[in-house]
């Protein structure tokens, strides 16, 4: 038994006329939070890379949750050009979003960038994100109250912002990457949280816990995967993809939660930060070479 226990969403909260995109919602946890929501009357928008797999998905929700509001778009975090068209798209085809959660991502890959030429954690994880989120921000800020959760990672403790080498061109190491990856979640978060003001729309970052997913698969059968694992065992609860959901699903519906923001969650209460976490000079820096990248990669 890990010495961090799992939360769980305790929210009756009906989600009858709202709409909620969920990026990454062909499985594991993107896939229980987009089965939760439609339980609870959502039309649930799935926006992921594979359409195929996702059209899969979509029907094995319709048969568990029989007349449920489901699509599919296509959303490829690794094309900035391909999040433009994607957010484009639900901006005509949606008159409202009430939640968007930001739950897709890839952990530790070996070393590859996008096509906008950036490295791939760095945009699936982050920058993706934060284009889909800005550009969605005018129908999001519209449709409140509404929430935003980005989906971090207790990795976020060893990350660190390395504003002179962000696409890790002079220096490569997966784990890294990834805990900067995921510390760039948080930062946007307590970024959006400034520019959200007065607008009765509330962000948060969420660590899911361990959870046994797709997420893993650059690290089967490396060594890198073998000392995770037996750190995990000694510190974490192992997770479900229905319980790594929970923290989530806790942020997205409880009622309690509806005028705070910009906080980080883990099982279902805040979270520990790093310091580099809470820096908001760094968070507003961050914010600033992101719309400086994309707007490079786009002209």
């Amino acid at each position: 038994m890990g010495i961090f226990s799992n939360g769980k969403c305790i929210s009756a909260a009906n989600l009858f006329s709202k709409t909620a995109v969920v990026t990454g919602a062909n499985s594991g946890i993107g896939y229980e939070t987009a089965k939760d929501f439609v339980k609870r009357g959502a039309k649930v928008i799935m926006a992921n890379r594979n359409v195929e797999l996702s059209e899969r998905a979509a029907e094995k929700l319709r048969q568990e949750v029989p007349n449920c509001n489901v699509r599919v778009v296509q959303l490829n975090l690794a094309s900035l050009h391909s999040v433009k068209k994607c957010a484009e798209e639900l901006l005509r085809s949606e008159p409202k979003i009430n939640l968007l959660i930001n739950n897709a991502g890839v952990m530790m890959c070996p070393y590859m960038t996008t096509e906008d030429g950036y490295e791939m954690q760095f945009q699936t994880n982050h920058l993706g994100h934060f284009l889909f989120t800005t550009l969605l921000l005018p129908r999001i800020k519209e449709s409140a109250p509404a929430r935003i959760i980005n989906v971090s990672s207790t990795a976020h403790l060893f990350g660190k912002i390395n504003f002179n080498d962000l696409q890790s061109e002079k220096s490569y190491n997966p784990t890294k990457a990834y805990g900067q990856s995921k510390l760039c979640n948080i930062l946007f978060t307590s970024e959006l949280t400034e520019v959200l003001k007065g607008t009765r729309v509330v962000a948060y970052a969420v660590h899911p816990g361990v959870v046994s997913t797709e997420l893993g698969r650059h690290l089967r059968g490396s060594d890198q995967l073998r000392l995770l694992s037996k750190i995990s065992k000694m510190i974490w609860t192992k997770k479900t993809p229905l319980e790594g959901a929970q923290t989530t699903l806790h942020c997205a519906l409880d009622e309690r939660l509806a005028t705070q923001s910009g906080l980080y969650f883990s099982d279902c209460q805040p979270g520990m930060m790093s310091r580099r976490a809470t820096n908001k000079g760094d968070a507003k820096k961050l914010w600033e070479v992101s719309e400086r990248l994309i707007k490079e990669a786009l002209d």
